[in-house]
């Protein structure tokens, strides 16, 4: 007997919003799978209002809305049973965030729920972690966003610290993560990471996930520290237009791409790692997990 559930997540970023809709098989003496149906990610950049002004502008709220009533029909079309909108570091910091949800529930007849950073990295960390860890093995998993990164320390298969610094990709476009944060930064990886011999980068979000595609690797192989810095020259050394047009970045991933690779660099040179591993994870992964096994 087998029995498939619709699920959808809805996960709305400091850089863009996402819909993931997810196929759940069900069958007896089986492991649950959880299978993609469809994603669709929508450029609207939040943080560049919240972290320069303080508030989400008219027009984005008007995007917003735009495109949940997109979501809410194509959830619709789907035929999705359960749904859940979490909203990340943008929507925590804007002044008008109630508003915002208050219309957002009235336009398109969707609930937001905002999550603060340590909810967003556990539910990230939830999601299929379990099958890319050895139980006597030491990783570090980091999260790059455009508001937030969230750090996640695993050992022996469990979590054993884990911490969010308000340092993203958005931030650092618009020269607004100082050097105290950084050093922050450094000092938590460094004394969580210190009593290790060897620890193993697990790295997700759209810009890492985009970097891994680059290189053509296959999933289960790692990126090499030389490996990625040889693509932070390679990218930097390129102007916003050409990395367009020869790459094939999408606009709003050709800018936050060069600031995501440096944070990404940064945790594996404080903590040691040499390899860095690309799950194909994220928040709307872990959303639709956490809904299943009732942790949200």
């Amino acid at each position: 007997m087998i029995t498939i559930k619709r699920y959808a997540a809805i996960d709305i970023g400091s850089n863009a919003m996402r819909l993931l809709v997810s196929n759940i098989v069900e069958q007896e003496g089986k492991e649950t799978q959880f299978n993609k149906s469809s994603l669709v990610r929508v450029p609207i950049r939040l943080g560049q209002d919240v972290f320069t002004v303080g508030e989400i502008s008219d027009e984005n709220i008007e995007r917003m809305i735009d495109a949940m009533k997109a979501y809410k029909l194509l959830m619709k079309v789907h035929k999705v049973e359960h749904y859940k909108a979490c909203a990340t570091s943008a929507m925590r910091e804007a002044d008008n965030n109630r508003e915002i949800i208050e219309i957002i529930q009235r336009e398109a007849d969707i609930d937001i729920d905002i999550i603060d950073g340590k909810k967003e990295a556990s539910i990230i960390a939830s999601s299929d972690l379990k099958e890319y860890i050895a139980t006597d093995k030491t990783y570090l998993y980091v999260d790059v966003g455009g508001g937030s990164t969230e750090f996640s320390l695993f050992s022996n298969g469990k979590i054993i610290a884990s911490k969010s610094f308000k340092n993203g990709t958005v931030r650092m476009l618009n020269n607004m993560v100082n050097e105290i944060v950084w050093i922050e930064i450094e000092k938590w990886i460094k004394t969580h990471t210190a009593s290790f011999d060897e620890i193993t980068l697990i790295g997700s979000g759209g810009n890492i996930n985009k970097l891994f595609k680059m290189t053509g690797k296959q999933q289960d192989k790692p990126l090499t520290f030389l490996g990625l810095n040889a693509q932070f020259s390679m990218l930097n050394k390129m102007t916003y237009d050409e990395r367009i047009a020869e790459l094939g970045l999408n606009p709003d991933r050709a800018d936050v791409i060069i600031p995501a690779t440096k944070i990404y660099l940064n945790a594996m040179k404080w903590s040691g790692a040499r390899h860095l591993y690309v799950p194909k994870i994220g928040l709307s992964d872990g959303i639709v997990k956490a809904m299943y096994y009732g942790r949200i």
